[in-house]
């Protein structure tokens, strides 16, 4: 019995081996095996286990050892909680039959490759640019880079004209990195679309070119609608350059912004507006919490390595509380943030927002 153990173990060795670097270690990061550890580990309540799925605990290991700054590996936290709860969803409707063209399949792996993306986890940027603090990127121009070269003139313009104060400073930076999140979701789609197409030329069952002529549609219909997307958020951002801001706008946070157009560009009522714009005002509120958290999860950061040069065994546990308390309670109001703008986003995308919602 052993003997066959062991035979077993040499033939998976082998055919691992086979494989080129990439497919191994895909073949190794999505083992059943391996996410069943994970999932039985973190039942057990094991420390170090963060996540169900091995993949997603690959990814938070690897952040670690690039040591991103507290504010981003709060921020990478809840998108991988997002990722999480949306991928065990997902396998229950695999089970199910519900996901026969493989739809939600490739919308999920989409938006893990913008998880990657957006913390510089895809392996094309060094460790050296990844760490960032997030209060200093707020205040500070020089340390801002884009990837985008029009988007980061026109910051450069936005932030030497004079027309802003610090507290507008801080909202048009985080417009930009909204807008940046956005291309970076449309160049990920797109070489998604672009994958499919050379697929496609292989394909040989006619239902199978069927299935795939239908996915490439889809497909490009949501490439065009992300395309005017980064196109209007782009123009909104020259016009917020130009004019400055609205002191009699609804809101000012950019997510809350997008939703709120979305409500008035669909056929609502008046009193279903007005039903909107308290749930917004409320969800505004909640990301105003949020960037609270966020600044003083900075603020005790650099306080903790001031605290642990010093030696002082007190201070330092003190410091160590904090810092653990506000980490736990930035990473918590995160994943309320996303989970309710992915919400908010669902209900208006179809039409309307029940009363029992609000």
């Amino acid at each position: 019995m052993a003997a066959g153990w062991v035979r077993l173990a040499l033939l998976a060795g082998c055919v691992l081996g086979a494989l080129s670097p990439g497919r191994a270690q895909a073949a190794r990061t999505y083992s059943r095996e391996a996410n069943q550890a994970a999932a039985a580990a973190a039942e057990r309540g094991t420390a170090d286990i963060e996540f169900r799925i091995a993949k997603l605990n690959q990814v938070w290991d690897k952040a670690q050892r690039l040591q991103l700054s507290p504010v981003k590996q709060a921020e990478l936290h809840s998108d991988l909680k997002i990722q999480e709860k949306d991928e065990l969803n997902w396998k229950k409707l695999k089970a199910d039959g519900l996901d026969e063209d493989g739809e939600k399949e490739a919308k999920l792996r989409r938006n893990f490759n913008v998880i990657l993306t957006k913390y510089r986890l895809d392996g094309r940027k060094d460790a050296v640019s990844l760490d960032t603090n997030y209060v200093k990127d707020s205040m500070d121009s020089e340390n801002d880079v884009f990837d985008d070269p029009k988007l980061e003139k026109l910051w450069n313009k936005a932030t030497t004209s004079g027309k802003f104060n610090d507290d507008e400073v801080r909202k048009l930076r985080r417009e930009f990195q909204h807008h940046q999140d956005k291309v970076e979701e449309y160049h990920i789609l797109r070489e998604t679309v672009s994958r499919n197409e050379d697929i496609h030329q292989n394909v040989i069952s006619p239902s199978e070119a069927h299935m795939k002529e239908d996915f490439l549609h889809s497909k490009h219909a949501e490439l065009k609608d992300k395309h005017r997307n980064v196109q209007a958020s782009f123009e909104r951002l020259r016009t917020l350059i130009h004019q400055g801001y609205d002191e009699n706008s609804e809101f000012s946070e950019p997510r809350v912004l997008e939703l709120w157009d979305m409500a008035k560009r669909s056929n609502f009522t008046g009193d279903e507006l007005d039903s909107i714009k308290e749930e917004l005002k409320h969800f505004e509120t909640k990301i105003e919490k949020h960037y609270h958290y966020q600044e003083q999860l900075d603020l005790s950061h650099q306080k903790l390595k001031h605290v642990e040069t010093i030696g002082d065994k007190e201070h330092l546990s003190r410091n160590k509380e904090k810092y653990a308390m506000l980490t736990e309670k930035t990473k918590e109001l995160g994943y309320k943030v996303k989970k309710h703008m992915q919400d908010l986003l669902a209900r208006l995308s179809k039409g309307g927002l029940s009363h029992n919602e609000l």
